[in-house]
């Protein structure tokens, strides 16, 4: 079965220890939240697991045959349009180009963008289209495994429910993993099967948290009331609150 180990995994900025003995292990056709405060090491050990940045100490395992990420700020090329944008990466893995437009245009539209948008270029969209856009370009390659930047964090609330919904559909009916990094323990619950709780300073996993109830069934009450119960949690106060 395809998944993601992470084994006593440490990394450090020159002097700066940022990662201390990681450890987890995220399965085919889970969700796996990393949360922490800023600054606490979170998209440094995203990058990491998708090869970003090199091991130091410890080790990677990973066995998903297709993966790709999404970042917060979009680093979409602004020489290229929408549609070119989506369909860098299916480029990238030579695929001929009329095929690969085709590709990025099914999945556009499935995204929410409309045909008139297909040539606009990055400064001719919101941030909500652009954001589209990211999501599209990390999905059209059908990957098995989906890591996420803190990607819904500068979203309006109905875009932010649009593509959470999205990936809920492609988890649970296409099997789709995704290992992402929040602050937002709502955003959490509503996803995750598992939560890990990481410490700054340096970056240590002190507590997981499974959720069991079928994602699609999560509804507000459900989020709140499980949110509100972790943030009373003693290890949460501790990472979130101390000092």
């Amino acid at each position: 079965m395809e998944r993601l180990e992470v084994k006593n995994l440490s990394f450090s900025f020159g002097v700066t220890q940022v990662l201390d003995e990681i450890n987890f292990t995220l399965n085919k056709g889970h969700v796996l939240s990393i949360v922490g405060p800023s600054g606490g090491g979170k998209s440094t050990l995203l990058k990491l697991c998708a090869n970003i940045l090199n091991i130091e100490q410890g080790e990677i395992n990973n066995s998903f045959k297709y993966y790709s990420f999404a970042f917060q700020d979009t680093r979409l090329l602004p020489w290229k349009n929408v549609i070119d944008n989506i369909s860098l990466s299916l480029l990238a893995k030579n695929i001929n180009k009329k095929e690969a437009l085709l590709k990025a245009e099914n999945i556009a539209i499935k995204m929410g963008l409309k045909q008139e948008d297909f040539d606009k270029f990055p400064k001719d969209l919101s941030g909500g289209m652009k954001q589209r856009v990211s999501f599209a370009r990390a999905l059209v390659i059908n990957p098995k495994l989906l890591f996420l930047d803190e990607p819904f964090s500068a979203l309006d609330i109905g875009l932010k429910k649009e593509l959470q919904e999205y990936l809920i559909n492609l988890v649970e009916n296409e099997n789709l993993s995704i290992l992402f990094i929040t602050h937002d323990l709502m955003e959490a619950v509503k996803l995750s099967d598992e939560i890990l709780v990481l410490e700054p300073n340096p970056g240590r996993i002190i507590k997981s948290f499974k959720i069991d109830e079928q994602k699609s069934l999560r509804d507000t009450n459900f989020v709140y009331k499980t949110s509100a119960k972790l943030l009373n949690n003693k290890y949460i106060i501790d990472t979130f609150f101390k000092g």
